[in-house]
């Protein structure tokens, strides 16, 4: 999550060449996401010229994973919510300044709970016990130290699988209450057919003394580094994307799907066209039908990486005020489908007409399922009702967005299948970068 600094790259080795070493290089750039638009950016703020750089873009606006939506002036993001934070100032900085600077951000209280029945559950819910009802209190609290004991006593390493993880590390009660029910909405896979590389360093570990003061009501804080976001005043969170795109003018070629990669010489042609050198963020499942020479075993691995999509749901309300609250976990099936869900208009004055609020849904969809029908909106708002978040007579209109690549799903074949994928891109000189095309758990602040 480090800055770049200038003119640099980071992660991606090119052996004896740099971008520095070709400081005239024509350089193509698959995708103009996140990842692909901050390259741009930094390569340009390093001496690269506009005019060597193209970004090729499918869609007919950048900003891939961090697009938004505005309906009827209701503002959305279309991949979930997203909210500026960073344990690295440095990046948070640069991306405020992309989009206009500190001025251009609302800066909000991070407020987030669980909703379990008609309890607010503080957030993460180890500091939250105390809010549960007497008895799932206690399950969890026994559990936990149980648990918390026995990692102590027997020194065990933590299970490979994701499901004897969370036994392993919260134990039988949160794993019931909350983290088993949970996860199973947002993965649609048996908790064990995931691993639990991927929650090191991504969950901090309660101690023992806080969860004891959250049991017994003494109000204790976790997560404390996201206590404060920020938020584009207007746009939604595709403002960041559009000050980077506006910045790189013509460099960014929208509605212009990459159809053909081959390698050519010391470089590669895209669609034809010749380049000295090229960084692809598209998804790695995706890149097969791109590449005509991509040997078959290497296509395999990249096509069955495991993923998941996402629909999100805009619901707006004529309501003209939410309680303060950032967004929400709803952990239950009684709930609906939705596992989080988002207070968009609290997150800036403007996502919402004066007098009205909006909450936004999420629901995964296992990768490579079709998306649900008109169906899941009804869904959604039955389970909003039933968790009491809203009341069906205040629902003015749903508006939903689709994207197929949302979370990186970790597997036993994971790692084996994405070193064969990345090995072979940087052995034509494709270079990977991002999300998707690296395939790793990187937030926005992250791939900057």
């Amino acid at each position: 999550g480090a800055p770049l600094c200038p003119g640099t790259v980071v992660r991606v080795g090119l052996d004896a060449r740099s971008f520095h070493d070709l400081p005239m290089a024509k350089i193509a750039i698959l995708g103009a996401g996140v990842s692909g638009l901050s390259l741009a950016r930094y390569l340009v703020q390093g001496g690269v010229s506009p005019s060597d750089l193209v970004l090729f873009e499918a869609g007919s606006v950048a900003g891939g994973l961090c697009r938004s939506k505005t309906v009827d002036g209701f503002t959305y993001d279309v991949a979930g919510g997203h909210i500026l934070f960073s344990k690295d100032q440095a990046a948070m900085d640069w991306m405020k300044d992309e989009a206009g600077g500190p001025a251009a951000f609302d800066q909000r209280d991070r407020n987030t709970k669980i909703r379990f029945g008609d309890r607010w559950v503080h957030y993460p819910f180890e500091n939250g016990i105390g809010d549960l009802p007497k008895q799932a209190n206690f399950d969890c609290l026994a559990g936990y130290v149980k648990a918390w004991h026995q990692r102590i006593t027997d020194g065990s390493d933590a299970p490979q699988t994701f499901g004897k993880w969370v036994t392993w590390r919260f134990g039988d009660g949160i794993a019931k209450h909350f983290m088993d029910p949970y996860n199973a909405k947002i993965w649609k896979r048996d908790l064990d057919f995931l691993t639990s590389d991927w929650v090191a360093g991504r969950v901090p570990d309660a101690p023992i003394e806080d969860v004891l003061r959250a049991a017994v009501g003494i109000r204790t804080e976790g997560y404390t580094h996201q206590a404060i976001f920020y938020y584009p005043k207007q746009g939604g969170f595709q403002g960041i994307t559009d000050g980077m795109a506006a910045s790189l003018g013509s460099s960014v070629r929208l509605n212009t799907p990459v159809q053909e990669v081959r390698k050519h010489g010391n470089g590669v042609r895209v669609n034809g066209e010749e380049f000295d050198l090229c960084v692809s963020t598209l998804t790695l499942t995706h890149t097969p039908k791109l590449f005509p020479e991509m040997p078959a075993q290497v296509a395999e691995a990249m096509r069955t990486l495991e993923y998941n999509g996402l629909v999100s749901i805009l619901v707006a309300l004529d309501r003209p005020e939410h309680p303060d609250l950032s967004w929400i976990y709803l952990p239950h099936d009684s709930q609906g489908p939705a596992n989080r869900v988002t207070y968009m208009s609290n997150y800036a004055t403007l996502n919402a007409p004066p007098g009205k609020t909006s909450l936004m849904a999420e629901v995964t969809v296992r990768g490579g399922q079709p998306m649900p029908g008109k169906e899941l909106e009804e869904e959604v708002l039955a389970g909003f009702v039933a968790a009491g978040l809203m009341g069906r007579e205040e629902v003015l209109f749903t508006d939903r967005s689709t994207v197929d690549h949302a979370y990186v799903v970790f597997d036993a074949l994971y790692h084996q299948r994405r070193k064969v994928a990345l090995g072979w891109l940087e052995s034509i000189g494709v270079i990977p970068l991002g999300r998707f095309g690296r395939f790793e758990y990187d937030n926005s602040d992250q791939c900057v």
